[in-house]
């Protein structure tokens, strides 16, 4: 593990969290694939899928701030273990119902909005976990390094998923969904880190929550950029992951060609992961936003033509596009933010990015329906694209630079819990 771009991994707690990482997106990109063609299994519309999908997402919204508190509070290690054990034994219940013949679509929707409670609590710590495991001169390496993990599962687990959907069904996908979130929160016992700092009696849930508000008003390129993505994230979600697979399975690109397309935009993802291990990213928010206009090829492509290569193409360069916002926000937060407020902030960040997206999920099926799959889909592609070159009209977006760095935080990570 020589070099710069390996050096996180020379930390023994850094080598577990990837571990459980690994473990976790692989199953978890399974088991998101999977459940959406068991929707439509049991019933035969995007809308279907939009319920299920926005009873997942609602919930996480509703109680992204509360989960930001708990991390910054309790531990972030203690925090993803207690939400991984409980989506464990979720997802291992809607695979039994799927597999058994006996699911009902308000089944699948109870169960994946307890996962999505789950996933309210998982989100913040887990971003904010990350640069407590790598010395700060060396957190761009550590996002590429995750990223890349995450890029390489999204190669794997989709085509995995459709081969085991086309196989033996789509409860099995999700029934290793389960136990892989089972695992994961195994895999982080041996992470010790500080207990938080004590806090104040008067020091309430809301008093947190408070301070955290507070910085993310005060600072401009935090805000715009998260009312943006409370824009962007309804479009992709309802364009390309609502519609997109109906539209596949209606049209000649079918299952496997959905599955092929996803995998091409991880292959993207992968081979911008590797060139950030070792080129810096000097400006993160400027070549990020131009990043996600590049994203929205690979649902303008969709809108307009069910040529595979074309949008295996337009998929790879997409994955390319928004890997580079994903490693630019990552920076953004990481070295802008707060240490021990960083849970709280990017759980006011999530809850502005992802609220729309049950408005997505949900408007898109009978939009698709009434004016065409492909209509919507292209009409979706071109708005993100727009947006997203709009927020470069800020020049707290544009102007955005690295955070210096001294000789002892390039070889010390931090220590707040």
């Amino acid at each position: 593990m020589r070099g710069p771009a390996l050096a996180p991994l020379r930390d023994r707690r850094f080598r577990w969290y990837f571990a459980s990482r690994a473990v976790d997106l692989l199953g978890d990109i399974m088991g998101g694939v999977a459940l959406v063609f068991a929707v439509l299994e049991v019933s035969d519309s995007p809308s279907a899928v939009g319920i299920v999908l926005a009873a997942h997402s609602i919930p996480m919204v509703a109680f992204l701030l509360v989960g930001g508190v708990l991390a910054d509070r309790f531990g972030r290690t203690l925090i993803i273990q207690l939400s991984n054990v409980t989506a464990g034994f979720t997802a291992l219940a809607i695979a039994a119902l799927v597999l058994s013949g006996t699911a009902e679509i308000w089944q699948l929707a109870a169960l994946t909005a307890v996962n999505g409670v789950a996933a309210a609590a998982n989100q913040p710590a887990l971003a904010g976990l990350l640069p407590q495991l790598a010395p700060k001169g060396a957190l761009q390496q550590a996002n590429a390094l995750n990223g890349l993990l995450r890029n390489g599962s999204l190669v794997v687990a989709p085509a995995a998923a459709g081969a085991l959907v086309v196989g033996v069904g789509a409860g099995w996908a999700i029934a290793i969904n389960g136990a892989t979130y089972l695992l994961s929160a195994a895999l982080l016992l041996p992470i010790k880190l500080p207990a938080p700092p004590p806090r104040d009696d008067g020091d309430s849930i809301i008093k947190d929550l408070r301070t955290g508000w507070g910085f993310f008003r005060r600072t401009t390129w935090l805000w715009i950029i998260v009312l943006a993505f409370g824009v962007l994230n309804a479009l992709s979600s309802g364009g390309f992951s609502t519609l997109g697979p109906a539209h596949a399975k209606s049209s000649e690109i079918g299952v496997h060609g959905w599955a092929l397309i996803l995998s091409a935009g991880a292959a993207g993802l992968v081979v911008t992961s590797i060139i950030f291990l070792r080129v810096p990213l000097h400006r993160p928010l400027l070549w990020g936003m131009l990043g996600c206009a590049v994203y929205s090829l690979q649902m303008i492509a969709l809108g307009t033509t069910t040529e595979l290569w074309v949008l295996l193409l337009a998929a790879f360069v997409g994955g390319a596009g928004i890997e580079i916002f994903g490693l630019g926000w990552e920076l953004a937060m990481q070295e802008h933010v707060p240490p021990d407020m960083l849970s709280r902030v990017y759980s006011y960040d999530m809850l502005g990015s992802f609220i729309a997206i049950p408005i997505g999920q949900l408007a898109f099926g009978p939009l698709g329906a009434a004016f065409g799959l492909q209509n919507m889909i292209l009409a979706a592609g071109i708005a993100y694209g727009v947006i997203s070159l709009l927020t470069l009209a800020s020049r707290s977006v544009r102007t955005m630079s690295r955070a210096p760095v001294s000789p002892t935080e390039s070889t010390t990570s931090s220590p707040v819990s």
